[in-house]
């Protein structure tokens, strides 16, 4: 077989295997919407949806009508948008800075984020100007540049660069427990700490159409620079000699995983390992080519923290359990078993 007809063989292989992945999110996404105290049916759910939509008007209660669309439906849909955003970005950071352990957190976005949150909700910064979403987008920025300018400070090279992400991460976590210990009450203490450890339940259309704008631009700008991914897994030298300008995508990239890291944790908290895990065991399936291992890493996460957040409002009922906490317990023995299988891999070479 030719290479021509290879690659046509693989890229058709690709999109089958895309379109089973969309399936497969649309059934886990009318399936876990009929989870939870209410007895409601993947056709009720349809119906909704379809009279929503400008269909026949749908013959449920007012009470299960809302239940659908004003609970569950917007929950579930944030909870696929959230887990692709988080996979995209960890794919993303592991090529870009060449370390199998980035993930959305390795900046401190995420820790930067959650201070910018938790300062508007208990300190009142911005004055009622600034919204928790605003806050946490203020102080994602601050957290990335201090990323920005102690890695120029140190050189700039990847190592730097997440070494400094470290740094962040701890001091803008011990900001958000030092805002929280001193100036919040008990009960708004524990409704803060049950959000850093990532919770859905707030979720309305407003966050999920606000999510999904920011990840259809954050997927278009890093999918437009996949082939430029691909040269950073030669080094940055490599990639320089191929006429990559890496300074440059770097500075891009990183502020595009920023801003969408930014913008879901302020809709749904700190959820880990959705970006860490997804993005090797995606790798391992369909290879290293980023033109087709970010919309299937998408697809991956938005599968895998759909059932997440189902599990965790469903298996202590009427209790919750935060969605953070699931992704924590699932990812701890995938990502193991993800680099058990590539220390194998690389043994029998």
């Amino acid at each position: 077989m030719s290479g021509t007809a290879a690659a046509r063989t693989g890229a058709v292989g690709v999109v089958g295997v895309g379109v089973v992945g969309v399936v497969v999110l649309c059934v886990s996404v009318a399936v876990a919407v009929t989870f939870g105290p209410a007895d409601i049916r993947v056709a009720d759910a349809w119906s909704v949806v379809a009279s929503r939509l400008g269909g026949k008007p749908s013959e449920l209660s007012p009470i299960r009508d809302g239940i659908i669309w004003n609970l569950r439906l917007p929950r579930t849909l944030l909870a696929a948008v959230c887990g692709a955003g988080l996979a995209v970005c960890g794919a993303v950071m592991q090529s870009l800075l060449r370390n199998p352990l980035a993930d959305p957190f390795v900046l401190g976005v995420s820790s930067g984020a959650s201070t910018g949150a938790v300062a508007v909700v208990v300190l009142g910064a911005g004055g009622g100007v600034v919204s928790v979403t605003g806050g946490a987008f203020l102080g994602a920025l601050c957290s990335f540049a201090l990323v920005l300018l102690l890695s120029h400070t140190l050189g700039g090279s990847t190592d730097r660069v997440v070494l400094a992400g470290v740094a962040a991460m701890q001091l803008f976590s011990a900001l958000t427990s030092f805002v929280v210990m001193t100036a919040a009450d008990a009960e708004t203490t524990r409704g803060i700490l049950f959000w850093l450890l990532g919770s859905l339940s707030g979720a309305g259309w407003t966050d999920v159409g606000v999510c999904a704008a920011v990840l259809a631009g954050a997927l278009l700008v890093c999918g437009g620079h996949a082939r430029t991914l691909d040269a950073f897994a030669f080094g940055e030298d490599a990639a320089a000699t191929l006429g990559v300008s890496v300074a440059r995508t770097r500075l891009v990239l990183l502020s595009v995983t920023a801003l969408l890291t930014a913008v879901l944790v302020s809709a749904a908290g700190a959820i880990g390992f959705v970006g860490l895990v997804l993005p090797h065991a995606v790798r391992a399936l369909a290879g290293p080519g980023h033109a087709r291992l970010l919309p299937l890493t998408a697809l991956a996460g938005a599968v895998f923290l759909v059932w997440a957040d189902t599990l965790a409002r469903t298996v202590l009922d009427p209790q919750e359990v935060p969605v953070g906490v699931v992704t924590s317990i699932i990812g701890v023995p995938a990502f193991v078993l993800v680099l058990y299988r590539t220390r194998s891999n690389r043994s029998t070479r």
